[in-house]
């Protein structure tokens, strides 16, 4: 799918949510969209393998991670099970690590910032539940659109 955040801003900003421009673009692809579904977790990312363990379906995993720059929370072994299981993206709200790697597999990563240390593994989240970050909400079954320019937030695909 083609398109672009700024026409679809122009086009649709009554229908639209804008986050802030607080993510880095890491993965190979810059320019992706899909279905959310979210995860609430803190320095604990066994619910985001278990999640991208499932077919994708061309979604997009959103992981509330608090905010937390203590630990990365992605690294390429996940980023390769989203991308071998057709997940569209991930966007985290925290750090990943191996972002040289995660910047050759082709699936959409936006997150915070780098880290080198793996997160604790203790099955602590929640998942389908309204996530709040970056000035927007995000909420599961709704949609997202990223490319270089920004991330945009919808009930509903615009496309």
């Amino acid at each position: 799918m083609d398109f672009k955040t700024t026409d679809l801003c122009d086009e649709f900003s009554d229908r639209l949510q804008v986050a802030e421009p607080i993510f880095g673009d890491y993965g190979a692809e810059v320019m992706f969209s899909g279905s959310i579904v979210t995860l609430k977790v803190f320095e604990d990312n066994s619910l985001v393998r278990a999640v991208l363990e499932e077919p994708g379906d061309g979604r997009v995993l959103v992981v509330d991670g608090g905010g937390s720059m203590r630990c990365a929370l992605v690294g390429d072994q996940l980023a390769e099970l989203a991308e071998d299981n057709e997940w569209a993206g991930v966007i985290v709200n925290g750090c990943i690590r191996d972002s040289q790697a995660i910047g050759e597999i082709p699936i959409g990563v936006k997150a915070l910032g780098v880290h080198p240390l793996k997160s604790v593994k203790r099955g602590v989240g929640e998942r389908d539940i309204p996530v709040r970050f970056a000035g927007v909400t995000f909420q599961p079954g709704g949609y997202i659109y990223a490319d270089e320019d920004g991330l945009l937030v919808s009930e509903k695909p615009l496309l």
